[in-house]
């Protein structure tokens, strides 16, 4: 089993800037793709971010050119840098880790941008 534990949610104005950072703890052997999904009220949950445990990456398109995502491996833990956050940003991120053909999910961390 893997824990995933995300901090760094918050409010934060039209334009501004917030670093997620997910940990992952437990039977960490074998981690690879570590991310980032997000899920808005309504609507379903969508890719945010993803990296593989070369470093190799994956946008969503709405996202593309203002997030960043990295991983340091040392220390289990993926962050996701979020710049000229919008409105429409808003959302509960939730971490996700695969892990020898299993998935695993944090409980997520509330993000809101205020127009």
């Amino acid at each position: 089993q893997v824990q995933l534990v995300e901090s760094g949610g918050g409010l934060v104005q039209t334009g501004g800037s917030l670093r997620l950072s997910c940990a992952a703890s437990g039977s960490i052997f074998g981690l690879n793709a570590m991310g980032w999904f997000r899920q808005a009220p309504g609507k379903q949950r969508e890719l945010v971010a993803m990296i593989m445990f070369g470093g190799s990456t994956n946008y969503g398109d709405s996202v593309k050119g203002r997030f960043t995502i990295s991983r340091d491996n040392t220390k289990n833990t993926v962050y996701l840098q979020m710049n000229r956050l919008k409105p429409e940003d808003t959302a509960h991120y939730y971490c996700y880790c695969a892990q020898l053909g299993s998935s695993y999910w944090g409980q997520g961390t509330q993000v809101t941008v205020s127009s």
